[in-house]
């Protein structure tokens, strides 16, 4: 029997879709293999949003086909660059062909080569509908939608996801009720950008969040990254929706730039201001909210004074986790074809700024020490003790814990990264 190994890289929109082509391959009658040494096909299911995450992409894909697999591409890098995938690959899929997966296999069994990317803005499937892989564990990642509603200079994963397509509640509502039927704890709301789902079908995410949340049952959302000019448009319902206390109160709002000047030249559509009128009542109504955002240094046209800017953003806003993120431009996008910074420039400009953020960081996290929290438990860390996820979706790790239970622990002590307690 023919056995694929489905290898997943970048987001966890990238993880359901993994889930999504391993059902595939098994009703059409294949193997899953564990590895990829014990497959004889292995299916690279790729990211693009950074070009170091590229070439790693494009060694990765070689390096399986020198060790004589047979591989078949997926993903946003079939979109977002495709001359840079080796021609000796056995088939390539694009992010809206994932379920032509068994047929890509068999066609590369008879000697072919199946590549479905042609006319993928034209095909839409609804990956709700398609089947799913249950595996074990405390986490379900649910899509909630594909592509977004923003034109940022510098993203070329919309050249992969399209326009926004939002699922339909009810097949929202039952993956879920479906997830906690049969154990998991934890749903994970993905997209690409939350802050827009049901802009586009009459409804939004914090209807959406109403629905899950009156589903029986214990379990807990994270709800996964929204733009600030898509989250303000339905801010006070939001808010609402995030006071049950099935919702972590975790908000991941990235402001890739603390000068408006920046923020207009990347195509953002929202403003420095609006940002933090977000961040304000956010935590004026959800106590111990853990926020995270995402910051681009380095972006063509970033003055000392326009870096400076987001380094005060920083010290005013102090958010619980940054990801600092040096520009490098991608093919096909509009800030690509401009002046670039130096990198030298970007670098040190990435080094003092991930500095500041380990320092907010490590201040916040001490304030929790003392403190007794709820806590999802996951299992078994990978470097060691059990770990699990907070009220508001931190990082800890216990002593002791079985997963999937929701328990109360003190925290003994923090790092910038992550709690350490023991069980009450």
């Amino acid at each position: 029997m023919t056995r694929v190994h489905v290898e997943t890289y970048g987001c966890t929109r990238n993880k359901a879709d993994a889930e999504i082509m391993e059902a595939i391959l098994l009703r059409a009658g294949y193997e899953l293999a564990e590895t990829p040494d014990s497959a004889d096909y292995v299916v690279v299911n790729t990211c693009a949003v950074k070009d170091p995450t590229e070439k790693h992409m494009r060694e990765r894909i070689k390096e399986l086909i020198n060790s004589g697999k047979r591989v078949i591409v997926t993903g946003c890098l079939v979109h977002v660059n495709p001359d840079v995938i080796d021609s000796r690959v056995s088939g390539i899929l694009g992010v809206k062909s994932i379920d032509r997966i068994a047929e890509a296999v068999s066609v590369a069994e008879s000697g072919g080569k199946l590549v479905s990317v042609e006319g993928w803005r034209e095909r839409s499937i609804d990956k709700l509908e398609l089947p799913r892989l249950w595996k074990n564990g405390v986490a379900f990642v649910v899509p909630i939608s594909e592509g977004c509603l923003n034109g940022c200079t510098y993203c070329a994963t919309r050249f992969a996801r399209g326009v926004l397509k939002s699922y339909k509640p009810e097949l929202v509502v039952k993956w879920v009720k479906e997830a906690i039927a049969r154990g998991y704890r934890e749903i994970q709301l993905s997209s690409e950008d939350t802050g827009c789902y049901g802009f586009d079908i009459g409804t939004n995410l914090a209807e959406l969040l109403d629905e899950i949340t009156a589903i029986e049952g214990e379990f807990r959302v994270r709800v996964g990254m929204m733009n600030p000019n898509h989250a303000i448009k339905i801010l006070d319902e939001l808010i609402d929706a995030y006071q049950d206390e099935k919702v972590y109160k975790f908000l991941h709002l990235p402001v890739q730039s603390g000068d408006n000047e920046v923020l207009r030249r990347m195509g953002r559509t929202y403003t420095v201001e609006e940002f933090e009128e977000i961040v304000n009542e956010f935590r004026k109504k959800v106590p111990g909210l853990n926020l995270n955002t995402d910051i681009i240094v380095g972006f063509p046209g970033e003055t000392d004074e326009a870096f400076q800017n987001t380094v005060e953003l920083v010290k005013r806003v102090r958010p619980d986790k940054i990801n600092v993120s040096r520009y490098s431009p991608r093919p096909g996008t509009i800030a690509a074809k401009w002046k670039q910074i130096p990198g030298w420039k970007a670098k040190e400009r990435s080094r003092i700024l991930h500095r500041l953020r380990l320092q907010v960081a490590y201040e916040i996290n001490q304030d929790y020490v003392g403190k007794t929290v709820e806590v999802l438990v996951h299992g078994e860390g990978k470097k060691g003790g059990i770990e699990g996820r907070t009220f508001n979706y931190k990082d800890i790790i216990l002593d002791s814990g079985e997963a999937g239970e929701l328990v109360r622990a003190e925290v003994k002590r923090a790092t910038a990264t992550y709690l350490l307690g023991s069980l009450e």
